[in-house]
């Protein structure tokens, strides 16, 4: 069976987000003071074969903890989809 997982890797909301300021500032200067805060992450589209959708979310899952994310700084959510 074939799979595509969209993953979102974003930053913890504990910790200060340099990109996200970053981005906020130059929306200030773009005039649009109406953003009250920016945090900026990843977005990742993984296709996969897997022999049922367990073991599919185990494939991510491993990929996500092992090699996407930096779970000290970051947290992950992901959609999980047969094709």
């Amino acid at each position: 069976m074939k799979f595509v997982a969209e993953i979102n890797v974003m930053p913890r909301p504990e910790l200060l987000d340099p990109q996200g300021k970053a981005v906020l500032l130059g929306l200030e200067h773009l005039g649009l003071d109406q953003v009250g805060d920016v945090r900026v992450g990843k977005h990742i589209t993984l296709n996969l074969e897997a022999e049922n959708e367990t073991i599919a979310r185990e494939k991510v899952e491993k990929a996500c903890s092992k090699l996407l994310a930096n779970l000290i700084m970051e947290s992950y959510e992901y959609d999980l989809k047969q094709v």
